[in-house]
């Protein structure tokens, strides 16, 4: 595959000076730089001005690859060596991302898995009814903030609920997650749908996050003009069927870019401390009043965040959700340190064994 496109700059493609500072020493003579538009079981299709095309990790970048999330993800721009002839091109290095999405890998494995990357906003889809969830929302919030993205709340499906219920549901979204914007709109009766779409930036990438069946296929069929990706009807119970299989980088018509991104059942946090303190912004903030600079929150003699919680300013839920994703990340967060570590030692215990071989 590589189909020769419209042209465009890179700039149309996100690219600015804070990538161009930092790709200046990882161009080399013959390398060129490319947007990954989409990753599927390994293989990544990368865009450049004018021609989008299939491409593969070179054999040195590959070998030194340390961690999965070092591996080249949508959104990322990446140096890369194309061939006059149209084979694959090769992927030699990732330039620093602005910003990301991570969680930790689904099941039991400690490792990190890269969602997306340079993401200007993301879009926190939830449908009012069967899939509004607080809590689930603040796990959401605090991958976003992780990664240094602007998060918005997109609710969905408000033509299955009264106007009362609405102003509702963005009260209790606005009343503590104040940083956040918040907008409500119908994929069925199209209420909010234009204002929403004036807001998307050419030249800006956003991403689409969400359970299965909130509406975001529908939502990014509308925002595209066509239906150019398939949607099933939800099940009996309300939810909807997972559609989306793969991530990919789409262009919409009037230039800003939109990450699509599968439905996940598992949003494990690993190591995300700056990303809860950024969503639970009312605790940090108390936590500066109590008396041990090193306090947990959860018993200490002069706790500001417990007192908070006795006196009303601060929900028993929102106290004890905050607790419940602290303790999530660091425990991840030390399995991770510790399988790094042993890693570390088998690495070095091989390169031993290897010396004395030789000798």
């Amino acid at each position: 595959m590589n189909h020769n496109l419209q042209t465009m700059k890179l700039p149309e493609l996100g690219f600015d000076d804070w990538f161009e500072q930092r790709s200046a020493t990882l161009l080399q003579p013959g390398y060129s730089l490319a947007r990954v538009m989409a990753v599927d079981r390994g293989a990544f299709l990368i865009r450049n001005q004018s021609v989008e095309t299939y491409a593969e990790l070179a054999g040195k970048f590959r070998f030194a690859v340390v961690d999965a999330s070092d591996l080249p993800c949508v959104g990322d721009w990446v140096c890369v060596q194309c061939h006059p002839s149209g084979g694959p091109a090769v992927i030699h290095s990732v330039i620093p991302r602005k910003t990301f999405l991570c969680r930790k890998c689904p099941g039991k494995t400690v490792d990190s898995q890269m969602i997306a990357a340079n993401i200007d906003a993301a879009f926190i889809v939830q449908a009012c009814g069967f899939d509004f969830n607080l809590s689930r929302l603040d796990r959401y919030l605090v991958m976003v903030n992780e990664g240094a993205i602007e998060p918005w709340v997109i609710l969905t499906k408000i033509d299955l609920i009264s106007p009362e219920k609405l102003d509702q549901t963005i009260g209790q979204v606005r009343q503590t997650r104040n940083a956040t914007r918040v907008f409500a709109l119908s994929n069925t009766t199209g209420v909010g749908l234009n204002e929403f779409r004036t807001l998307l930036v050419p030249g800006k990438t956003y991403c689409l996050l969400g359970s299965s069946g909130v509406g975001k296929t529908t939502l990014l069929n509308r925002l595209i003009g066509h239906d150019a990706f398939d949607t099933k009807a939800v099940s009996g119970t309300g939810e909807g069927v997972h559609t989306t299989a793969r991530r990919q980088l789409l262009i919409l018509d009037n230039g800003a870019m939109l990450i699509d991104t599968p439905g996940m059942r598992e949003l494990g946090l690993l190591g995300a401390s700056t990303g809860l303190d950024d969503t639970f912004a009312e605790i940090r903030e108390s936590s500066t009043n109590c008396r041990f600079a090193n306090c947990t929150h959860s018993g200490e003699p002069g706790c500001a965040v417990l007192l908070a919680v006795e006196n009303g300013t601060l929900s028993e839920n929102r106290y004890q959700n905050y607790l419940k994703l602290k303790k999530e990340s660091e425990f991840h967060n030390l399995s991770y340190v510790e399988k790094r570590r042993k890693d570390k030692s088998f690495g070095r215990f091989i390169k031993s064994a290897k010396k004395s071989l030789k000798e």
